[in-house]
């Protein structure tokens, strides 16, 4: 009962709070209470810092140019919400649900995004450097021109995804499902794909120098114009069921075969079936917050 009338409390004072209240509001609120808070309406520029926000829910919410720097979200569910230009650094989201939501342009810098689950995010140019996002489920995200450098993605699924014109220099793919994923234009000099499974996904026109291809799958591989002159691990046997041409640039005295019916084709993979909302926990305190 106290948690119920300290939840009422919470959404009163957020519903007619200012950016800067909210951030005093949720700094006094009872732990329990801030894991059953569910942030719903819009609070541009709002500052979380440090904020113990476990298990939150933020439904539909629009929270741009959030700052959540250190925020403790673990297990958060951020499904469908707005978080476009928001700062994430250092913050837990280990186990977060970000499914369909917006960050574009976000910093995750340094943020345990262990085994979050982003299926069909907008991560377009956000920055990952050193993110730990090992076991997460990126199926269809458009991480179109991300910064990854020094990033983990071991054992991530990342099929369909977007990965053109990103920076991910000595990023760790080990282990990831890349398949069908698009990898064109990007800087992955140094990073690792052993084990990786990148089956028709696009290569074309990447940098991989120093980036090791050991036991990877590369099945019909887009590789034309790649430079993988540099790449570490690759073997004829690798390569030969791959798709290249002139302009792909090999190691030691391994050759492309090319394709039939690849020449000017794009990899334009449909994107993954979204999958049923999330349930809801059984109590929830349903807050709006709105910043003017």
């Amino acid at each position: 009962m106290a948690t119920g009338v300290a939840g009422a409390a919470f959404a009163a004072a957020l519903c007619a709070a200012s950016p800067a209240a909210a951030e005093i509001t949720i700094q006094f609120q009872d732990r329990d209470v801030a894991r059953m808070v569910s942030l719903g309406g819009s609070c541009n520029r709002c500052e979380l810092s440090g904020r113990d926000l476990t298990g939150a829910a933020f439904t539909g919410a629009s929270f741009t140019n959030a700052t959540l720097v250190g925020a403790n979200l673990r297990g958060a569910e951020l499904v469908g919400s707005n978080f476009a230009g928001s700062d994430f650094t250092r913050a837990d989201l280990a186990g977060a649900e970000l499914v369909a939501a917006n960050f574009t342009g976000a910093n995750f810098t340094s943020a345990d995004m262990t085994g979050v689950s982003a299926m069909g995010a907008t991560m377009v140019r956000v920055r990952m450097d050193r993110a730990n996002a090992t076991g997460a489920e990126l199926n269809g995200a458009n991480m179109n021109g991300a910064i990854m450098a020094g990033a983990t993605f071991t054992g991530a699924e990342m099929n369909a995804a977007t990965l053109a014109n990103v920076s991910a220099r000595n990023a760790n793919f080990t282990a990831a499902e890349i398949g069908m994923s698009n990898l064109s234009n990007g800087d992955f000099r140094a990073a690792s794909f052993r084990e990786a499974t990148l089956n028709g996904a696009r290569l074309t026109g990447g940098q991989f120098d120093g980036a090791n291809f050991a036991e990877a799958e590369m099945n019909r591989t887009d590789i034309r114009g790649a430079d993988l002159s540099g790449a570490r691990g690759l073997t004829q046997e690798q390569v030969g069921r791959a798709c290249g041409d002139a302009n792909t640039r090999l190691p030691g005295r391994l050759t492309a075969r090319v394709c039939r019916g690849i020449s000017g084709m794009r990899v334009t993979p449909a994107p993954p079936v979204p999958p049923a909302p999330p349930t809801p926990p059984r109590v929830r305190n349903f807050v709006v917050a709105s910043g003017h």
